[in-house]
């Protein structure tokens, strides 16, 4: 059994900064890709960043140049800095971990989330 646990949300001013944190315990064979996603009330989970075995990184464009993702993948933690934030930055961020089971699966695991709220 896969669990990732997040931690470091909270509520911070418009314009503050958070670090999350996410660490996976559990068989994990291989990770492909740890990233995160948010989801706000009444709208869908999307893609915030992610973060590749390789380290190539890709982020949403409504964070681009405001957060960093890194990973340290040995240690199965993934990182979230989130600078300059913005009330539409509120929301519930999932930790998401990719892993190669084996050639041609793949598995995929959720974190619970945490609660980042800013306020303006």
């Amino acid at each position: 059994q896969v669990q990732l646990v997040e931690s470091g949300g909270g509520l911070v001013q418009a314009g503050g900064s958070l670090r999350l944190s996410c660490a996976a315990s559990g068989i994990i064979f291989s990770i492909n890709t740890m990233g995160w996603y948010r989801q706000a009330p009444g709208n869908q989970r999307v893609l915030v960043a992610t973060i590749t075995r390789a380290g190539n990184t890709n982020y949403a464009d409504s964070v681009k140049g405001r957060s960093t993702i890194s990973a340290d993948i040995a240690k199965r933690t993934v990182y979230l800095q989130l600078n300059s934030l913005k009330p539409e930055d509120t929301a519930a961020y999932y930790c998401h971990l990719v892993d190669d089971v084996r050639v041609g699966k793949r598995l995929d695991y959720w974190g619970q989330g945490t609660q980042v709220t800013v306020s303006s």
